[in-house]
């Protein structure tokens, strides 16, 4: 272990040039070291700022208070301190500079024979977070490639292991299908844990702090559960699940607090459900009276007329129905989360906006054989951060590192090799 103490006597500014020119290294124990350095030295000459004013406020208590008793228009001195006005979320990700990592990524990934692409999820992420900033302050992704590799090696062992074990015996496979199921919310909170941790912020990483039993409920028995009531209930298990994820989500010391409303949940999961239902109906309709028409006109009705127009209206409700579920529910996630006295946020996604977000996007990708993903994924990215705002409190400056360890990347790995997600809204 590297002997870190002679960073304990650089002042504030000295520690952040060293820190500076760490964020492209691999050592994220001395990074760690650093942030903990900077935090408690920034604690101390907030300290130290408040201090020095508090000798002069005496002086002037008399003539304050004259001048509010003499005042009809401020009675009461506020509680709270006064939220910065909302600034959006701005994304400086340009098409040209992520092309140029996206193609180099998948010819190495390609050449090494996938063992690179380790390096590529973190030049990604990296790339993506470097450029998104609040309040003035970009974030930074922490991980290690060699940490997600070790994960990779792993989770690939498990899935061949998995798959050749269910092969051989109908009852091995079934006793790994309940193994599965219940390692699932294992996972999970592994993989939140491991991504959220590998964010900072202002200095300060992010965390999660879900427990295995409360996620077993809520991402296995619960959508159980709902089969029994025909999927009515389903909304409701949606919304305790972003629940579960956005209340045990932190920031330092500070936790995110939802306050979300199954009502709108409800609106959002029946409001894409009838869409889609009106659009299929529509298209049957449709087609219906097409095939009439060349019947009366006695042309033979072509049969590839009909998977066309299938196959058009489910990308249609894939992606109307899609934008809808996602407007309401991400509208209403952002607009009714905060962390209390550091930050709230708000989200104002338009339905019209999204669909051709979508729409545009496909279309694209279909007509490029691929090739403009980059262009889709900083146009997509700039999107969702031309819609978010963020209120930041005074209160941001006191935030404390939060100092648990032990995060590993096997489980965010095996969620991938698995093709299992999870996220918010």
């Amino acid at each position: 272990m590297e002997n870190y103490s002679l960073y304990d006597n650089y002042t504030l500014e000295d520690l952040i040039k060293a820190k500076t020119k760490l964020n492209s290294s691999s050592k994220p124990e001395r990074l760690d070291y650093l942030n903990k350095l900077i935090a408690i030295k920034q604690r101390a000459k907030r300290s130290s700022q408040i201090e020095t004013p508090t000798a002069h406020a005496s002086t002037k208590t008399e003539t304050n208070k004259q001048t509010v008793e003499s005042s009809n228009t401020y009675v009461d001195a506020p509680k709270h301190q006064p939220v910065k006005a909302k600034s959006p979320v701005i994304f400086h990700g340009k098409t040209g500079e992520y092309y140029s990592i996206w193609i180099v990524n998948i010819l190495l990934s390609i050449v090494t024979l996938g063992i690179y692409s380790a390096w590529a999820k973190v030049r990604t992420q990296r790339y993506f977070h470097a450029n998104t900033e609040v309040d003035g302050h970009r974030f930074s992704y922490l991980a290690d490639p060699i940490q997600i590799l070790k994960g990779r090696i792993i989770a690939l062992v498990l899935f061949v292991g998995f798959y050749l074990a269910s092969s051989m015996s109908a009852v091995i496979g079934i006793l790994l299908a309940v193994t599965y199921i219940f390692a699932v919310p294992w996972l999970l909170c592994k993989s939140l844990k491991f991504n959220m941790q590998m964010i900072g912020y202002r200095n300060i990483r992010f965390n999660f702090h879900g427990k295995y039993m409360h996620a077993l409920l809520v991402f296995m028995v619960y959508p159980i559960l709902s089969v029994f009531t025909l999927y009515l209930a389903l909304p409701l298990v949606l919304k305790t699940i972003d629940k579960f994820i956005c209340d045990h989500i932190s920031y330092g010391d500070k936790k995110f607090q939802s306050n979300l409303n199954a009502a709108t949940y409800y609106k959002a999961s029946f409001g894409a459900v009838l869409i889609g239902v009106v659009m299929f109906v529509a298209a049957i309709i449709f087609s219906g009276i097409e095939m009439a028409t060349l019947a009366n006109m006695q042309q033979q009705p072509t049969t590839a007329l009909f998977p066309i127009i299938l196959m058009a209206t489910y990308l249609a409700v894939f992606i109307i129905s899609g934008a809808f579920y996602t407007k309401v529910v991400r509208n209403h996630l952002y607009n009714n989360t905060q962390i209390e006295g550091i930050a709230s946020f708000n989200s104002n996604v338009s339905l019209p906006s999204l669909i051709w977000l979508n729409l545009s996007n496909l279309i694209v990708l279909i007509c490029t054989l691929g090739l403009a993903l980059p262009w889709v994924k900083i146009r997509s990215t700039n999107f969702f951060c031309q819609v978010t705002e963020v209120g930041v409190l005074p209160g941001i400056n006191a935030v404390i590192a939060d100092n648990s360890t032990g995060v590993n990347a096997i489980g965010d790995e095996i969620s991938e090799v698995f093709d299992f997600d999870i996220a918010l809204g």
